[in-house]
């Protein structure tokens, strides 16, 4: 393939365990796709990896991502990757920014986990007062609406640190829920005691998906990342970043979107929900149509949402 860039390509990442392996599988394809194209891996230490306390004291929406974007911005880097789950909505992206590579979809499914060496078990069949713990919104509002007899309990750190933690039984938690794709990256599937139905435990708006983003005033840097992009991942990426949109949500929005591709008609099916924190009943949309109208399908959800009175579960603090 022929290079279209000379330059040395500089790329931010947070430093974290299951972000440097994703890091690395990127860079293997880009290496591949662009043998004569430098790619240097910069590491940025997220506001949200430094801050032990909850995201809200640090403004919540953008945690883990404003520091790389001020690193992109002011060309210290020329482009990030992240989970697209750990963006806030796209109307709360800072502006110049596009998003230039899209990775193939990995399991976008949540699990339970225990502590190790404990007997498998469900959520359901876990005794009242069990402390679960999360840092979703959408999980809390989740566990709430479905296992109301279980306590939902905020935890922090990263996937690795928080398996620790909890056999150590210093993270406040008895059992944790956590994402399947994190923990495949890791090397933990092992770990997990059961794999919760998507149907029920609605999952987050672009779970196991990995964005890399650019300045959107580099065309050249564009061409690059588009060479690796997943034609189809990118199609449900926008459906589902279109549903936030539309609700003015981001990654701690207790609400979620999830799109599905069919191979042979090409059309994406989207279905979305936004999910009261309290724990009661959530409100559902879907909408469907040809896949390269992705992002109108997705804000046609979103909109559904807002007119069945999605905004007065967004203003709700459990």
């Amino acid at each position: 393939m022929t290079t279209l860039v000379t330059r040395a390509i500089r790329l931010g990442t947070r430093p974290s365990p299951m972000a440097m392996e994703q890091t690395g599988r990127f860079a293997d394809t880009f290496r591949t796709q662009h043998p004569g194209t430098t790619l240097d891996i910069i590491k940025i230490t997220s506001e949200g990896d430094a801050h032990r306390g909850p995201l809200s004291q640090i403004g919540g929406k953008g945690a883990f991502t404003r520091r790389a974007d001020e690193h992109l911005l002011d060309g210290r880097v020329t482009a990030t990757i992240a989970c697209a789950k750990d963006l806030p909505g796209p109307h709360d992206r800072a502006p110049g920014m596009t998003v230039g590579a899209v990775l193939p979809r990995e399991d976008a499914r949540d699990v339970l986990v225990l502590p190790a060496g404990q007997p498998p078990t469900t959520l359901a069949e876990l005794p009242p007062g069990t402390r679960v713990g999360t840092s979703a919104p959408r999980r809390a509002a989740l566990l709430r609406a479905l296992y109301p007899k279980l306590t939902a309990v905020p935890i922090r750190g990263n996937a690795d640190s928080r398996l620790a933690a909890l056999d150590e039984d210093r993270l406040g938690a008895d059992v944790m829920i956590a994402a399947l794709a994190g923990l495949r990256r890791l090397g933990f599937a092992h770990r997990v005691t059961e794999i919760l139905d998507p149907t029920v435990w609605l999952p987050a708006a672009g779970a196991g998906i990995v964005v890399i983003e650019h300045r959107a005033d580099e065309p050249d840097i564009a061409q690059l990342l588009d060479a690796v992009t997943h034609p189809p991942t990118r199609t449900l990426l926008d459906a589902e970043r279109s549903v936030l949109s539309a609700l003015e949500g981001g990654c701690l929005t207790a609400a979620s979107a999830h799109a599905v591709l069919d191979p042979d008609t090409g059309r994406v099916t989207v279905h979305a929900a936004v999910l009261d924190p309290a724990g009661g009943p959530a409100l559902r949309s879907s909408a469907h149509g040809p896949g390269e109208h992705a992002a109108d399908i997705g804000r046609q959800a979103g909109r559904a949402l807002l007119e069945a009175g999605a905004a007065r579960l967004l203003a709700v603090t459990p």
